[in-house]
């Protein structure tokens, strides 16, 4: 399938002037029959970078929630507001209690900040699942991500209850898989389940071992040093063609891809953009 991918929310701008940027991440998906939003950012900077790239969000019928962080579902009220309702493709757990807890501090929510209630009121359709399954013309939702490789244990600052007594896995964290002719491309929101994983799990559901492209936040910025070694190692093995880093990479696990991948590592700012036939 031919598609273009841009990527409307991330820490970091590229050069289209006028854009801005925020902790969080989305990226619209855009294909003959269509688009697709994945992911909303925060809410500061969605509707104002999609109008800056010419990027007509109503057309998008369809949104995908990677998980329920702040930062990848607070533009879905004002994307409700100003481009009408919407198909949300979701994780029966996104709208769960979550809570970060680093260096001593007290427990901060970093939940989706509205009720599913409160959404479905402001024209949110929500369409909850665990399974992998296909959301339109080669593009797929890979549902809850089994956590099967030894080194992929995320990251350990985030709990399910402001005390911090209870670890939260994001079992709800999924991504989005394309087909093309050159392979897969993987859409990652934080990919908390893991990049490894994800991988293996579209390669698995779709019988394709070509793996063309990653895109997205990959949380290596928050796990241990032997997690970002052994993904590294991994994707040698893949072989995978392109990876673009946004949002939780972080500037030295992005370095490190940087240097292991010469010429297929890219920074997925705002503004980035990648096509695919």
């Amino acid at each position: 399938m031919k598609c273009r991918i841009t990527v409307l929310c991330d820490n970091s701008v590229g050069p289209i002037s006028g854009t801005l940027g925020e902790h969080g991440f989305a990226a619209l998906v855009e294909y003959g029959g269509g688009a697709v939003l994945f992911d909303t950012g925060q809410g500061n900077t969605l509707l104002h970078n999609a109008q800056r790239m010419n990027r007509d969000l109503r057309k998008a019928g369809k949104v995908v929630l990677s998980h329920g962080h702040y930062d990848h579902t607070g533009g879905l009220w004002p994307l409700l507001q100003g481009c009408g309702g919407k198909e949300i493709h979701a994780h029966p757990g996104v709208f769960a209690r979550r809570f970060a807890l680093r260096d001593g501090e007290r427990g901060r929510s970093i939940g989706i900040p509205y009720g599913e209630e409160f959404l479905r009121g402001q024209g949110g359709a929500f369409h909850l699942s665990e399974a992998f399954r296909d959301i339109g013309p080669d593009i797929f939702l890979t549902g809850e991500v089994p956590r099967t490789t030894h080194f992929e244990r995320g990251d350990s600052g985030l709990f399910c209850d402001e005390e911090g007594c209870s670890a939260d896995r994001i079992p709800d964290d999924q991504s989005l898989v394309i087909r093309t002719a050159r392979g897969l491309v993987l859409l990652l929101g934080c990919c908390h389940a893991g990049v490894v994983n994800t991988i293996e799990l579209a390669r698995q559901k779709t019988g394709i071992a070509e793996l063309y492209a990653v895109i997205g936040g990959t949380h290596l910025g928050f796990c241990p040093q032997e997690q970002l070694d052994e993904t590294i190692k991994a994707l040698h093995g893949i072989g995978v063609q392109k990876i673009c880093g946004s949002h939780c990479t972080g500037f030295a696990a992005a370095a490190r891809l940087a240097k292991e991948f010469p010429g297929r590592y890219h920074p997925a700012q705002v503004g980035y953009t990648l096509e695919v036939s």
